[in-house]
């Protein structure tokens, strides 16, 4: 069976039909996801996804675009959250560039604070990185170090820098992207680097993979993804579920 390790099924996006969407993913191949907190808010909605469904873990953390929300005491409380049983990680948290607000010593200054977080409870981190390739890499090389392990989720840069993170331990998540035309770059990310780091993603609702591109994510079409993934690596779609599975467990500590 399929793991998503992001996904965002608090978003507003399903409302409308969240529980019989979540009820029926399992009947539908998909054996565990992993709910990716964004900000304050979405953090605590995590917290509340985990409680209600056995099959969903949970990540706390606050996107960079969101860290000018951030004080001393909030980040008690999200130390608080993290110590949930099953949260599994600190994330998503990072640098965005590609928004000038808040301010890039804002988003350096939380990311750094955050990363610090994963190491006092011990837990990975999930890392956002858009418009941002050097930066993000000189901050975890200078305060984490891959320490707690993690993943780079949704990435988008090229094989040099996708193996300065596999020499420090990371995982890299592959989600929809990588069955667009014009991927080429991810694509030869997926050729590069060994199977035994790859971990499948959604980011729903965003980041449909084609065909369905523009529309609404969900874990669903994870499949179109374990396609794609197949195909460039040139293994059994059974093996990549298998082994993306088997990754995403080791990644997040979750006993099979």
């Amino acid at each position: 069976m399929i793991f998503d390790t992001h996904a965002h099924y608090d978003d507003e996006a399903f409302d409308e039909d969240r529980d019989r969407l979540l009820a029926g993913l399992r009947d539908q191949g998909i054996e565990n996801v992993v709910n990716i907190g964004a900000s304050m808010k979405t953090s605590q909605n995590t917290l509340s996804l985990t409680e209600q469904y056995p099959f969903i873990y949970g990540a706390v953390g606050v996107h960079p675009s969101e860290t000018a929300e951030l004080n001393d005491r909030l980040m008690d409380q999200l130390k608080d959250m993290a110590e949930h049983p099953k949260i599994v990680a600190v994330g998503e948290i990072g640098l965005d560039y590609y928004w000038d607000e808040p301010d890039r010593e804002t988003q350096e200054y939380w990311f750094v604070r955050q990363l610090n977080l994963a190491k006092e409870v011990n837990l990975p981190v999930v890392i956002h990185s858009r418009d941002a390739a050097r930066d993000t890499l000189d901050i975890i090389k200078e305060h984490h170090g891959g320490k707690t392990g993690g993943v780079i989720h949704c990435f988008s840069y090229g094989t040099e820098l996708a193996g300065e993170y596999l020499s420090m331990g990371f995982y890299i998540g592959i989600g929809g992207v990588v069955t667009f035309k014009n991927a080429r770059k991810l694509k030869e990310v997926v050729e590069y680097m060994p199977m035994d780091r790859l971990v499948l993603e959604t980011d729903c609702p965003y980041l449909s993979p084609e065909p369905f591109r523009g529309k609404r994510n969900s874990s669903l079409n994870l499949p179109y993804v374990v396609k794609a993934v197949s195909q460039i690596k040139g293994i059994s779609e059974e093996e990549v579920i298998s082994i993306t599975r088997r990754n995403a467990r080791t990644l997040y500590r979750i006993p099979d």
